[in-house]
Order: C-alpha cells, then structure tokens, then sequence
C-alpha cells in the first residue's frame, strides 16, 4: 500500500524567522501540539537530532521516535519516523508571505502497517482534527514573537 499523505497549513503573522524558531524549539512544541510532549534526546537541534514525541490522553499514547533528515533554516524541516507504530516522514515548511507574515505548513507522510488502509479512513479525520487544532495553537504560539525564547 502507497503511504498516505496529510498536509495542512495556517497563516502567521510572524517572519519566518520567528516561525522557525518556535517551530524548531522541540521542548517547547508540547505548548502548541495537541496532547504531545516532546523530548531531545541526542543532538544540537539540526541534522542527526534524535526526538521522541509522546501523544495521547489519559496514559493512553502513542511514542514515535524521530530523527531530523533536512534542515534549510528558516525554509524547510524534514524528520524520518524510525517505527513502530510510526514510520515514514513528516515535517514542516515555512513560507514568507509579505514583510511580517508567513505560510507554515505541515506534513506527514506515513506507512501504514498491515491492515492500516482499512482503518485508516476512519483515522484519518480526527489525525487531520488535531493537526488542524495544534496548527492554529501554533499560530498564536508565533504571534508577536511569544513563542520565542
């Protein structure tokens, strides 16, 4: 079965530089990411960082372990899920829309384990739920800088 593929973005009134910064301050990411905390484990931030995000409610989650792949400051970010129960990519983008104004979008592409294409359309509208939600927590983390430290 071909990966599937979510894509969703939001506008920020912010430069892409401050986007980029809240975006890539993984420790802080648990203040905009719905029901997610995140750790680095290894690295400087950029290429080779290792992450693990922790998602759920309740006790209840999911742990995906991740590693940054590509890293264009302020442009592009790009993490590899490294298994289960995640596997394939995901990552951001973060285009200037004018002087003080950017487009972030967000993206994951993931391999569905056996089975997965069949539960999959039941899945897919709360995952796109929450990228949604935690997109316009992300936008209000950004405006005005208060997402950078």
């Amino acid at each position: 079965m071909p990966p599937v593929e979510l894509r969703l973005s939001v506008p920020v009134e912010a430069t892409p530089e401050v986007v980029w910064a809240a975006a890539t301050d993984w420790e802080r990411q648990g203040e905009w990411m719905l029901g997610t905390e995140v750790h680095q484990v290894s690295g400087t931030g950029g290429p080779g960082t290792r992450l693990v995000a922790v998602t759920g409610l309740g006790g209840i989650g999911i742990v995906d372990r991740m590693e940054v792949v590509a890293w264009q400051p302020p442009h592009r970010c790009r993490v590899r899920h490294l298994g289960k129960p995640l596997v394939g990519d995901g990552g951001f983008e973060v285009v200037r829309c004018g002087n003080a104004a950017s487009m972030f979008v967000w993206w994951e592409r993931l391999e569905l384990p056996p089975g997965g294409g069949l539960v999959w359309p039941v899945v897919r509208p709360a995952f796109a739920w929450g990228m949604r939600r935690s997109l316009a927590a992300f936008a209000a983390f950004c405006r005005g800088g208060e997402g950078v430290r």
